[in-house]
């Protein structure tokens, strides 16, 4: 039972980082046009300040999850006499997760700092400039995220 909800956290988790990324790459972004750039920035800084919370959070639900499942089948595949390897999907999926954190950790850190400066300077095309670069690197991550959950179900061809 709790390797069932861990896994229901991690998926969860997993939901609202992926989720996010795509309301805000192909809904919310292609309707800022029809605003002015000093409303379209603040209105990003706004959203993507907390959508960045909501993926921190989701990062650590991840990482815990992730790591406790692992361990706990290793465990067990041990205690049973076995030899535990993990699974190409798996190892796939925790590689690419990781890069994930990382370019998010970027976005949040480097590109958002950049933005909220900005932001706070009225400064509309260093604002537009740096939310060009969070965008790129959101679309990277959601390619990223999105071959994650094709390989975990669907496998590695072999």
């Amino acid at each position: 039972m709790l390797y069932l909800s861990l896994k229901t956290l991690h998926l969860l988790a997993i939901i609202v980082w992926i989720g996010g990324m795509v309301f805000a790459h192909f809904f919310l972004r292609p309707a800022l046009p029809a605003f002015e750039s000093a409303v379209r920035v603040r209105l990003m800084h706004a959203v993507l300040g907390r959508f960045f919370g909501a993926v921190l959070a989701a990062i650590v639900v991840t990482l815990v999850t992730g790591l406790w499942m692992i361990g706990n089948v290793a465990k067990q595949v041990v205690q049973a006499g076995g030899h535990f390897s993990m699974p190409l999907e798996w190892t796939i999926m925790a590689t690419l997760g990781i890069l994930m954190m990382l370019i998010f950790g970027h976005i949040r850190f480097a590109l958002y700092k950049r933005l909220s400066r900005a932001t706070q300077a009225a400064d509309w095309p260093t604002g537009a400039a740096a939310l060009a670069k969070i965008r790129i690197s959101v679309l990277v991550n959601l390619g990223l995220g999105v071959l994650i959950v094709l390989v975990t179900l669907l496998g590695v061809p072999r």
